[in-house]
């Protein structure tokens, strides 16, 4: 689809694993504000490409940019990259040492070089957005899954990333808690931020995404609208998948 503000854009990216070619010429372009969801079977390659977009998996091939820059290649200017680029993963990987409050705070002091009292009070904010101020100063295994997960989602947001990418966020919680976190990411939509979501969860792609890809086999087999996309897919591979996923 012809994006007219590209924030990220892939163009003919190449990646193998040994002898598996993960992904194939993949031309990707994600407008300031879009909320784009990948989707497709398992192993057709959408962690992969969520991943090369702040440079977690390099690539062999093509050309990434994030806000015009080519992604860094090491060092100082990756970790800055990083830093405009906010991931929240499968597993929640929240310092189990450090209370909720720490959690969120420690990257804007480390990386933004925010005094300690101002980190803290941004981060406070960002825990209210998520539902868990009152938790700020438990540590994550006093939380719930889900809570720890929304922990991580403010922890990247205090970084005032210009993209958020989440590979998968919901999939590793007990389906009670994936609607808690799937309701804090449909209100970040609604309020602009630019997201690139890897998940399997069809209702989140139906009611947030601007556009649905779908990938097979290391390719982009469709990028629509989700109602086209769920209502009339044009690839065999699509209605299959489609068609396994939502047993009407």
């Amino acid at each position: 689809m012809a994006v007219v503000d590209p924030l990220i854009e892939l163009r003919d990216v190449n990646k193998h694993y040994g002898q598996l070619h993960v992904l194939q010429g993949i031309d990707l372009a994600v407008g300031r504000g879009e909320v784009v969801v990948v989707i497709g079977p398992s192993g057709s390659g959408k962690s992969t490409l969520c991943r090369t977009m702040n440079r977690l998996e390099t690539v062999e091939s093509g050309t990434i940019t994030i806000d015009g820059q080519p992604l860094p290649e090491e060092g100082k200017g990756l970790a800055s990259l990083r830093a405009e680029v906010g991931m929240v993963f499968q597993s929640f990987n929240l310092f189990a040492h450090r209370t909720v409050l720490a959690n969120v705070s420690l990257a804007p002091i480390k990386v933004r070089r925010r005094k300690k009292e101002d980190a803290d009070r941004r981060s406070r904010e960002l825990l209210e957005r998520v539902g868990l101020a009152a938790h700020a100063d438990k540590y994550p295994a006093q939380l719930s899954g889900g809570q720890q997960q929304r922990v991580a989602i403010a922890r990247a947001l205090a970084m005032d990333p210009k993209v958020m990418l989440f590979d998968e966020p919901t999939s590793a919680l007990d389906p009670e808690m994936i609607n808690e976190v799937l309701e804090v990411m449909q209100q970040l939509a609604r309020d602009g931020m630019t997201m690139v979501v890897v998940t399997h969860e069809m209702g989140f792609a139906r009611s947030a995404a601007n556009r649905v890809v779908f990938m097979a086999d290391g390719r982009i087999v469709e990028d629509r609208s989700p109602e086209d996309f769920f209502t009339h897919p044009e690839s065999d591979r699509a209605r299959d998948f489609l068609s396994k996923i939502l047993k009407h």
